[in-house]
């Protein structure tokens, strides 16, 4: 008979610390006999530096909804997976537990860059809180940067915004995305804590583009970036997409943006610039 070992997500904070903590294995240098399996209370406490009555109060449902930084801890001493991360925070605080500075992204599985590939008429890319683009497909690079001609330093979805050379004229509706786009970089600021990457970014262009700062400096927040997107390209003249952007599942801070062309005119002209593309290359 198959044993779940999952989690059950209606168990409370306390029941899923003592499930966890039953299953790590005493040292070597542990002593006396244990009536139960895993390790005891005050060894997971000493883990995890809190007091003995401090961790048996978060097992008996008492004390209060305990800090990130308790909870880090916890994930540390418990020997928690990221999935078990995860479910910690949703147990103690009712949210997603805050990106790991010390981690960089995850890499792009093939899976997922054949999901882009899949998108033919669809730009595509996947960027990180600190909206590096680390993977595209060939309509996004048709029709938005070609990505891979860039230095890795320069694929940047904020860097080119603010920095493009492109005129101004072939994006009738560049203040609109660029106000939305520095909303929602906010957001991705204080979700990943103060990260010096991100810190370093936000400065970079306050001192490079004035209207980076106009718009910082507004104090506007997004939760999610979407909108549409018209473009008026000398090749194929205009045509709009709708973009949105969608969080990777399973790789902490990914986010997948797709834009969408909103008719079957636009359809074509974007299938136009990866056809030129590809006969140039």
């Amino acid at each position: 008979m198959s044993v779940n070992t999952q989690p059950d997500p209606l168990a409370s904070l306390g029941s899923f610390l003592r499930d966890r903590r039953s299953r790590l294995q005493p040292g070597a240098d542990a002593q006396g006999p244990r009536r139960t399996p895993g390790l005891r209370r005050e060894e997971v406490a000493t883990r995890a530096n809190v007091s003995v009555a401090w961790y048996t109060w978060l097992e008996q449902g008492r004390g209060g909804p305990p800090s990130v930084e308790v909870l880090e801890r916890l994930v540390r001493a418990l020997e928690l997976d990221a999935t078990g991360r995860e479910m910690l925070f949703l147990l103690a605080q009712q949210r997603q537990p805050p990106l790991s500075q010390a981690v960089a992204p995850p890499a792009v599985t093939p899976t997922l860059q054949r999901v882009l590939d899949a998108l033919t008429t669809s730009p595509a890319i996947v960027k990180t809180p600190t909206w590096d683009v680390v993977a595209w497909n060939a309509a996004a690079a048709a029709v938005l940067s070609d990505y891979g001609k860039l230095p890795v330093h320069e694929r940047n979805v904020l860097r080119l915004l603010f920095g493009s050379p492109l005129p101004r004229a072939s994006h009738p509706d560049w203040e609109d995305s660029a106000r939305l786009a520095v909303g929602v970089f906010r957001i991705d600021v204080a979700r990943i804590g103060g990260d010096p990457a991100a810190a370093a970014l936000a400065a970079e262009l306050q001192a490079s583009s004035a209207e980076f700062r106009r718009l910082w400096a507004e104090n506007e927040v997004h939760s999610h970036w979407g909108g549409t997107k018209r473009i008026h390209n000398s090749l194929v003249g205009p045509f709009t997409l709708e973009y949105t952007a969608f969080a990777v599942d399973g790789a902490a801070g990914l986010s997948m943006v797709v834009f969408t062309p909103l008719t079957a005119a636009d359809v074509r002209a974007v299938a136009s610039l990866v056809s030129r593309r590809q006969e140039a290359a």
